[in-house]
């Protein structure tokens, strides 16, 4: 009866923890660019008629615009939401329409360059991924119907992504001119496609949030698992792995105790053999958790440690396969600090310590993405390996 009850409260927890695991993974979507260049390439309208504002959509008589690319940008954007950009237009006021409220009289070149200091409206509106409006403001100098001014300008757009790298890009310019002499104000409105390289990647809000949750349920699962009977469970499991274990130690003792024509070994190399006797450190899956069994194996190692104090470590984290990279390095660096955090509560000095978090990066198995494996194949990559430091 005792072993039924037991069989179902594991399954119970098992079935819990999977649940919540599907519902709060991280995907691409949660995974956002922070900062980046941006190059673009598209048209330009002018509309200098002196009515932008009251006939706004006559673009049979005041919009102009050239059958070819004609505005060319480059800007660099950060994490803060700013960003800085450099445009170059050119355009031409065409006979018939209607400029400065006269109607033209002959083609004349319109050339303009502009600078902008540009705010990402979704760090207060919130991240989606592929929707980026902005407000931005700056000066520039523009030479427009045969007269050359400088202008301040303010800038309301928006950029909309098809991919990482590719996206368009639309918006409004009002330039009004430094001096007023012989110089009117007017409205630039822009489109064309931009290109984002040299990108540095995020998580979102939700995807923080899911962090969150994954971090409160980890905590609950660890209090549940702590309970009288997973607790028996575990302690069974490590009575079996210390028998395990120690009939590994004994095999390999008797085989050194063979070894007659070999050299003796270094000090080193003799302390590192012990300490790749105990094995390693096993996670549960997205758990940084240590438990009862762990706890036991590093008391060993700490053992070790206190009788060598010349001796340093070297710790490595890893993660199994599954999930997004971006998750299973952040996974990786909290179990490789878990780990050190409690050598270091048992007295071992950080500074005999040193660490890398592999993530997803060394694999001990096949069980890469897209191979079907076990779970215990999948566990043996959720780990943390200990040898010798090289100074």
């Amino acid at each position: 009866m005792k072993t039924t009850r037991l069989t179902l409260l594991v399954i119970t927890l098992l079935l819990f923890k999977t649940a919540f695991s599907q519902d709060f993974e991280l995907t691409k979507q949660d995974s956002i660019v922070k900062s980046s260049w941006i190059f673009g390439i598209g048209f330009n309208v002018v509309d200098d008629a002196g009515s932008e504002f009251t006939d706004f959509f006559n673009v049979e008589d005041n919009w102009n615009i050239v059958p070819f690319p004609s505005r060319l940008s480059i800007g660099k954007y950060f994490n803060n939401g700013l960003g800085l950009e450099l445009i170059g237009s050119y355009n031409k006021y065409m006979v018939g329409k209607t400029v400065d409220n006269q109607v033209n009289q002959t083609d004349i070149d319109y050339y303009a360059v502009d600078a902008r200091v540009s705010y990402d409206l979704n760090k207060i509106l919130g991240e989606t991924g592929f929707f980026d409006p902005y407000v931005g403001i700056g000066v520039g100098y523009t030479d427009a119907n045969n007269t050359g001014r400088g202008t301040y300008n303010a800038t309301v757009g928006f950029r909309t992504w098809f991919s990482d790298k590719f996206g368009l890009d639309f918006n409004s310019t009002g330039k009004w001119a430094m001096s007023t002499e012989n110089a009117s104000n007017h409205i630039q409105h822009a489109a064309g496609l931009v290109y984002r390289f040299g990108a540095e990647k995020g998580l979102s809000e939700k995807g923080k949030q899911k962090i969150e949750q994954q971090e409160l349920i980890e905590k609950e699962l660890k209090r549940v698992q702590d309970s009288t009977l997973v607790a028996k469970k575990t302690a069974i499991e490590t009575q079996e792995l210390k028998e395990v274990l120690e009939q590994e130690k004994a095999a390999r003792l008797v085989e050194l105790n063979n070894e007659k024509l070999i050299p003796e070994k270094s000090n080193n190399e003799r302390i590192g053999e012990e300490i790749k006797a105990l094995g390693f450190v096993y996670f549960d899956l997205n758990s940084s958790y240590l438990n009862s069994g762990d706890k036991d194996m590093l008391g060993k190692l700490i053992s070790i440690l206190n009788k060598n104090s010349t001796v340093n470590l070297k710790i490595t984290s890893h993660t199994d396969s599954r999930g997004p990279s971006t998750y299973n390095q952040w996974l990786s660096e909290r179990r490789l600090k878990r780990t050190i955090d409690y050598l270091i509560s048992q007295g071992i000095s950080a500074d005999r310590l040193t660490s890398e978090a592999k993530g997803e990066n060394q694999l001990s198995n096949e069980c890469r993405n897209g191979v079907q494996c076990l779970e215990a194949k999948h566990r043996e990559n959720r780990r943390c390996e200990f040898r010798i430091a090289v100074n």
